[in-house]
């Protein structure tokens, strides 16, 4: 299987997005880096330029999808795109035991998380389909697997992009594009910096990027990471709901508000 040559990577400003970034960067690679902070995006660009590979950046926000078709549209003329990478994504949650979440959190979070993943995806996909060839890779969470009391919407939004993945890739068998679920546990971000409370086998952003990038060379159908998180999500799930949910409300944490909760 050819290596991608040419790489279309959302939320790369920070966090794994800017971890992987570094990471696939290589001589003959070209990076387009896509995020909301252009200044972030220009530094991780230098950085990928420092490792011998090509960037550009673009700064557009996943929910503007006429934007999102327009910007990928004209990467894919110019370089055509081997490898997309879905991985823009928001948290925030409630705060324990003051309530739900705040009103037009949870829209924001499932806009942002969902409906931007797929703003990523569609624009691509009719091309890729039409040179019969690539890679397509989804950025979920283990929330996927057991949502969380202390993030509903989240858990929800990702368990949507791990289920629209695992569709898409039977879909897609046979017609020579790849489609990757990534589950990562808890990775050290300012995502993750705004999880108050327990944050079991946490990992850098750089480990997470190494761990997905062996996976994506390898065209795997899921990378599910930690190890040792993934088999205790397992084991929750067989338990009864109301045992599982006990534990959950007992590990909830306190979720400092996003402040660009709601903007768009």
């Amino acid at each position: 299987m050819a290596e991608p040559r040419s790489i279309v990577l959302t939320g790369a400003s920070s966090g794994i997005g800017a971890a992987l970034a570094v990471t696939l960067a290589r001589p003959g690679r070209s990076l387009l880096l896509m995020g909301r902070d252009g200044g972030r995006l220009a530094g991780v660009a230098e950085a990928v330029r420092a490792r011998g590979a090509d960037a550009a950046t673009a700064a557009v926000p996943v929910t503007d999808a006429a934007a999102m078709a327009e910007t990928l549209a004209r990467r894919d003329a110019s370089h055509p795109v081997d490898l997309l990478i879905a991985n823009a994504g928001v948290t925030s949650g409630r705060i324990p035991p003051d309530g739900p979440e705040p009103p037009g959190q949870a829209r924001w979070i499932v806009t942002t998380n969902l409906i931007g993943m797929l703003n990523t995806v569609e624009p691509l996909l009719p091309a890729m389909l039409a040179r019969r060839a690539g890679h397509i890779a989804l950025v979920s969470s283990m929330a996927a697997l057991r949502p969380q009391a202390d993030e509903p919407s989240y858990s929800a939004a990702k368990a949507g992009v791990r289920a629209y993945g695992i569709a898409l890739r039977a879909w897609l068998r046979g017609q020579g594009i790849a489609v990757t679920v990534i589950c990562p546990g808890f990775v050290t971000s300012p995502m993750s910096a705004r999880h108050v409370g327990p944050k079991p086998y946490e990992i850098s952003a750089e480990r997470a990027a190494a761990i997905i990038a062996r996976g994506l060379a390898r065209r795997r159908a899921e990378i599910l990471f930690p190890w040792q998180l993934h088999l205790l999500v397992r084991l929750g799930n067989l338990l009864p709901p109301v045992l599982a949910d006990r534990i959950e409300r007992s590990l909830a944490a306190r979720i400092l508000p996003d402040p660009r909760a709601g903007r768009d």
